[in-house]
């Protein structure tokens, strides 16, 4: 037994001396196999008194568990220097354009209108802003003007999570609109932001999903009035559905965080199943709006002597069926790869004013 230390020296020498797995197994089948050094010492405890035993038992057990442990980690070291080696050879360009031959990965409708919106907004001066999907009641409801009572604040209408005991329950947004409160409490005018992301409400059929996607704007500056909203709304329509003008009317409408409040409508025309904009005498609802409601600003430690704002949101699902004809949403959430061909965009193209949306 005088022989212990020499033993896993020379071990854990030739462990860490090991050039891949392969070698490394061998190591350790040569120490810890049947026939290996150390369970060949761990063999020889029978034979000892039971003085020896309570000797060099302890000692064999620590050899044992100390190479056992070396193995081990040198195995993850080059197991992890294997899989750096395997990353560095399938690394890939993005910024090259597709290769030649048929497309296969295809652009979710819903992230073109993204795209499509983003760039829109971004020439006139927006950028983007985003939050978190799980909010509270203050940003999601009351720093929004909802009373007490309302029926967004009702199960029927909203996804509540279980609450602490002795606490508020968390919602699943309901709209980005609480994006626009924690910018207004976190930076100071001028605010020029567009909020896109997922939203949530209890609702389910054709025109309806209980997970949807939200387009938000606001605009927070000193002399906005309802004139640079109409301007602002109306240019983005003429660019989104790629028409030279649009006739457009604005509903008095009632929003708890805007006063007044208003729904767009543009003139369209419905034949065959298809809406064409810019033309026709129909009427076709896009998107609510409205100046900022007094209340909110307050809420928000803004004083709206100085300074106002106007606002409004869409739904993206929406715009992508009354521009590219898609009849149904929920095929928008079944991940069907035939439906994303048949609808989807070319993955490399980015949408820009200038050069082309669709």
């Amino acid at each position: 037994m005088s022989d212990i230390k020499t033993i896993e020296k020379e071990a854990l020498a030739a462990i860490q001396a090991a050039p891949s797995l392969e070698a490394l197994d061998a190591v350790r089948v040569a120490e810890l196999g049947k026939k290996g050094r150390v369970s060949g010492l761990m063999s020889g405890l029978g034979k000892m008194t039971p003085d020896e035993r309570k000797e060099n038992g302890p000692k064999l057990n620590a050899l044992k568990v100390a190479v056992d442990e070396a193995v081990r980690a040198r195995k993850a070291q080059l197991e992890a220097e294997a899989l750096e080696a395997q990353l560095a050879t399938e690394t890939i360009d993005l910024t090259l354009p597709p290769a030649p031959g048929p497309r296969t990965g295809t652009l979710h409708p819903v992230m073109q209108v993204f795209e499509e919106i983003a760039a829109i907004f971004g020439d006139m001066g927006f950028t983007v802003a985003e939050g978190p999907d799980i909010e509270d009641d203050w940003h999601n409801f009351t720093a929004l003007n909802f009373p007490e009572g309302h029926p967004a604040r009702e199960t029927h209408d909203t996804f509540f999570m279980d609450a602490p005991e002795g606490g508020t329950p968390k919602v699943l947004r309901t709209h980005t609109s609480p994006v626009q409160i924690r910018t207004m409490m976190s930076e100071k005018p001028p605010i020029r932001i567009l909020v896109p992301g997922r939203v949530y409400r209890n609702d389910w059929d054709a025109t309806h999903t209980p997970m949807f996607h939200q387009v938000e704007g606001l605009v927070i500056e000193k002399g906005i009035h309802m004139g640079h909203l109409k301007g602002c709304l109306i240019d983005f329509v003429k660019a989104f559905f790629e028409v030279d003008d649009v006739v457009s009317r604005f509903r008095p409408h009632f929003f708890p965080f805007t006063e007044p409040s208003a729904e767009m409508d543009v003139q369209c025309e419905r034949s065959g199943g298809i809406v064409e904009v810019g033309k026709g005498t129909d009427w076709l609802e896009v998107l609510g709006c409205g100046m900022v409601h007094p209340n909110v600003l307050r809420n928000c430690g803004l004083d709206p002597a100085e300074h106002q704002g106007f606002a409004f949101g869409m739904g993206v699902d929406r715009l992508a069926m009354l521009k590219y004809g898609m009849p149904d949403l929920r095929p928008y959430f079944e991940a069907d790869p035939q439906w994303t061909r048949h609808y989807g965009f070319a993955p490399w193209t980015t949408p820009s004013v200038s050069g082309g949306l669709s």
